[in-house]
């Protein structure tokens, strides 16, 4: 049974303050990355672990991020099972509302080298890649997770900020690709139509999120946005800028373009998979669009912050939600791409109906067009989020 569309969803929540968020990196929020004394190393900072003699961990989480019981809510059934199994206790906590937001929460500990009450912390791709620029986070040990190992999606290995995935596991994964209503226009099957076909002037909106929208276009200029130039990047940005000063596109948004778009008060769109997964339950015209150009793939990802005190016990749950049969169980609740290999099989036992959907479970020909934008260092995320804000007039 199809969810109902849910008043916010998790992509909702990571850009909900993404224009302040993003004024703030533009404005030098960013200046703690550099600050002296701020960069950890592994031999600088050790960890203890208590997981011997200690049976609990806590784990902070984005809200709607987990399976829960339909007719208890206060009921977690997949953490329930792995606390029941392993006899260890979870502390769960919905605390990240906003990558941005959560950093600042834990900068000046994890800076000092200091613990912040955290085993498991959830963030998205970039916020990762940054924070293990920055030395923060803890290595796993490869022999605790094999689960890991053996059914991480092969489109999520060897990610630039974490080439032999040691730090950061994928929780959940979605795409950035175009969205239509076909209620009110045609098909729509390219960034360039999106972008300048008369029908859809003043018709269309692009995410806010840098990384989505412009790694759509650099693709739809033949660019990479895994590995790309300057120039290249402000080839693709000239792009949108003619898009936005000829009134093509109307709006940036969050993920509040997602009722705007049900309501067919817009046409067409850069949107997401989780978004339009509960928008098509409600209306079978609305179509989310993979260009031949490609995709973007962003994960949101499980990892140990220094000064953790539970690694093994954490390594112990990431490992657990790597067996199928539980990722299968997490995914028909959350609705985004699961990154374990073997959950679809899983998943035509619980709804055949999501086990068949290509953006909870996308097949070889989706994933080999889908691309995880490149890791930035502090420089060049100062430069590019300013270049984007400029053009977009956040």
């Amino acid at each position: 049974m199809r969810t109902p569309l849910r008043p916010l969803t998790r992509r909702g929540l990571l850009t909900g303050t993404l224009g302040s968020a993003a004024m703030l990196a533009t404005a030098g929020a960013l200046a703690g990355c550099g600050t002296k004394g701020a960069v950890q190393t592994e031999a600088g900072c050790v960890s203890e672990d208590l997981s011997g003699t200690e049976k609990k961990l806590a784990f902070s989480n984005w809200p709607q991020y987990m399976d829960v019981d339909e007719k208890d809510e206060s009921k977690r059934p997949s953490l329930d099972a792995f606390v029941a199994k392993t006899g260890i206790q979870v502390t769960y906590t919905e605390d990240i509302n906003d990558n941005n937001e959560f950093f600042g929460k834990v900068q000046n500990q994890l800076a000092a080298c200091q613990g912040t009450g955290r085993d498991i912390i959830v963030l998205t791709d970039w916020m990762a890649a940054r924070m293990i620029r920055l030395g923060w986070i803890q290595k796993l040990d490869p022999a605790k997770i094999p689960n890991v190992a053996a059914n991480l999606l092969p489109s999520l290995l060897n990610r630039s900020f974490d080439p032999d995935s040691r730090i950061a596991v994928p929780w959940q994964s979605g795409l950035a690709g175009l969205a239509y209503n076909g209620s009110v226009t045609k098909e729509i099957r390219t960034v360039d139509e999106l972008l300048t076909r008369p029908d859809l002037k003043g018709k269309v909106t692009a995410l806010s999120e840098m990384r989505d929208t412009m790694g759509l276009l650099m693709q739809s200029n033949g660019h990479d946005p895994a590995n790309f130039t300057t120039a290249q990047f402000d080839d693709a940005l000239n792009k949108l800028k003619r898009a936005v000063d000829s009134g093509q596109i109307r709006k940036f948004t969050g993920n509040d373009y997602a009722p705007d778009l049900a309501k067919g008060d817009i046409a067409a769109c850069v949107g997401w998979s989780g978004d339009i997964i509960q928008l098509s339950g409600e209306n079978d015209k609305i179509k989310f669009v993979a260009p031949d150009s490609g995709v973007m793939l962003f994960s949101d990802n499980m990892m140990v912050p220094n000064k953790a005190t539970h690694k093994a016990n954490a390594e112990e749950l990431i490992n657990y939600y790597y067996e199928p049969a539980v990722a299968a169980k997490l995914a028909a609740y959350v609705n985004y791409i699961c990154p374990v290999q073997g959950a679809k099989a899983e998943m035509e036992k619980i709804d055949p109906e999501l086990a068949a959907n290509p953006l909870i479970f996308p097949d070889e020909a989706l994933l080999s067009k889908s691309k995880v934008f490149m890791a930035l260092d502090e420089k060049q995320e100062k430069e590019f989020e300013g270049k984007f804000q400029q053009v977009i007039g956040a």
